[in-house]
């Protein structure tokens, strides 16, 4: 489906996603970030602060801001990365998205500039895939080094949920992780429940596992 392109008075050049059954997303090239996600019925889905300010080099609050190479501040960088406060491109002529006839997508590419490697001596482009799909939104991000050396990284989508009720919230999936709770000082824990609800601040980190072919786990 063809991008829906768009340019706010304020300079803020976003593309906007539309599936068949009306739901849609929009995307701002500051950041690379979705700043809004609604459904058939028009309900959003994303939460944005009414403080969010769409004016670059501040980071926009809301959305699914990208943290790259670092989050939060476990690392010596600004804090969350500094791809969040750069100026992204779009690819014009990606590879296809089987199958098509049932989804809007873009491809959002950031490659690394001199004054990056001043700040983080490494060479990469950074390509987030994002499409939308009836009841579905899917982001893919890939990390591509094309440095002559190796380096590690953090990366994040960090997701800002619209709820009307957080009493009716509930995470799964997360038990026998290990996981930092920043509200005591990163103090690390084991998760026992099954489902995690809330009735009150929760800001905890998980180490989540990742399996590699021969299906060995590991951190």
């Amino acid at each position: 489906m063809p991008l829906n392109l768009g340019n706010d008075g304020d300079g803020s050049s976003r593309i906007i996603l539309t599936e068949p059954r009306g739901s849609t997303a929009e995307v701002l090239l500051f950041g690379g970030q979705v700043i809004s996600w609604k459904n058939e019925r028009r309900e959003e889905l994303l939460y944005m602060s009414s403080k969010a300010q769409y004016k670059p080099p501040k980071a926009i609050r809301g959305g699914i801001p990208v943290c790259f190479p670092q989050f939060g501040n476990f690392g010596g960088l600004e804090r969350h990365g500094f791809v969040r406060n750069k100026f992204w491109s779009y690819d014009e002529d990606p590879s296809p998205l089987p199958p098509a006839n049932k989804q809007s997508s873009v491809d959002l590419i950031l490659k690394s500039t001199e004054d990056d490697l001043k700040t983080w001596p490494h060479s990469f482009e950074l390509r987030i895939r994002i499409s939308i799909s009836p009841g579905k939104l899917t982001l893919i991000p890939r990390v591509r080094n094309i440095d002559s050396k190796a380096f590690s990284f953090m990366f994040a989508l960090r997701n800002y949920l619209y709820v009307s009720d957080i009493s009716e919230v509930r995470v799964e999936g997360l038990e026998t992780l290990d996981y930092l709770d920043n509200l005591i000082g990163k103090e690390r824990f084991t998760e026992q429940a099954d489902a995690i609800t809330f009735d009150g601040e929760v800001s905890n980190v998980s180490h989540c596992k990742v399996f590699k072919e021969e299906k060995n786990p590991t951190e």
